[in-house]
């Protein structure tokens, strides 16, 4: 396995893996990894011959109170798992490229990033649709896999794709979860054991609301309040957000019968968790 930290050099790598007729799958991330993102690695495996997964903790995508500068990171246990998945190349590039001195371009999609987290996270979603677009360019997948996890963040890559003719297909895949329940998050390891406890509350409350859809209700607004009445019952989760929308436009819905995307966000002490479900029309 390669660790490339310059671009030219993962420019390179792609041209030649391009010139022997290689296709490229990709998944970016930001280290700390976990079995969620060695599932998406996986999925990148069944869809191309050469799989590369970016490493980098990308400044732009956090808040001045966020935590930027306590995120985990370890490349060198992550090279190491990447490493027993059979994956071909980590680029792992130093901020100073990405972002070299003097850089003011950035790539913003409009009204699809001020929801959700991007409301309450303003700037967000422009830094993540600026690296994932400055990543498209320099390692040129014919793939990228990401997780339904950040289901928001899928339906802005999504938009941009389309908008700027990308020739890259993307690909989610499903939430992987702890036997209990809980989405596996680099940002589990901040929570207490009590914390952790208090947190399974976000899963609980979606598979309330998708019982709920299964069973023949489909008023958006009485799904809603039902799981209000569940989260407000855990007085440790402070709510962010619950929402019931288009999981394409992120769009409130009146009725779920059509499919929907049920999202929350919520924080926990100091560690904010976000997870969702999708549910299907009939």
């Amino acid at each position: 396995m390669r660790i490339i930290r310059d671009i030219r050099e993962m420019h390179a790598a792609s041209r030649a893996a391009r010139l022997q007729g290689s296709s490229i799958g990709f998944v970016p991330t930001m280290g700390a990894l976990h079995e969620g993102h060695i599932s998406l690695v996986r999925r990148a495996r069944t869809l191309a011959n050469l799989v590369v997964v970016s490493i980098f903790v990308n400044p732009l995508q956090f808040g001045p109170t966020e935590d930027f500068t306590k995120y985990p990171r370890n490349l060198e246990a992550d090279s190491a798992r990447l490493d027993a998945e059979g994956v071909e190349i980590v680029f792992a590039p130093p901020a100073a490229q990405m972002y070299p001195p003097g850089a003011t371009t950035v790539v913003h999609v409009e009204g699809l990033s001020e929801k959700l987290d991007g409301r309450s996270r303003p700037g967000h979603f422009r830094g993540v649709s600026t690296v994932i677009t400055k990543l498209f360019h320099i390692v040129q997948p014919d793939f990228a896999v990401f997780g339904q996890k950040d289901a928001a963040q899928v339906a802005v890559l999504r938009r941009m794709v389309t908008d700027l003719n990308m020739e890259v297909q993307l690909i989610v895949c499903p939430i992987l979860r702890e036997a209990d329940g809980l989405a596996l998050s680099s940002r589990n390891a901040y929570l207490s054991a009590t914390e952790r406890r208090q947190a399974l509350v976000l899963h609980r409350t979606l598979l309330q609301v998708e019982a709920l859809a299964s069973s023949g209700h489909g008023n958006a607004q009485e799904l809603r309040s039902a799981a209000l009445a569940i989260l407000a019952a855990e007085p440790a989760a402070h709510l962010d957000y619950f929402e019931i929308v288009h999981p394409a436009t992120l769009e409130p819905v009146g009725d779920v019968t059509q499919g929907a995307l049920v999202a929350v966000a919520a924080s926990f002490g100091s560690t904010r968790l976000i997870d969702n479900l999708l549910l299907p029309g009939r």
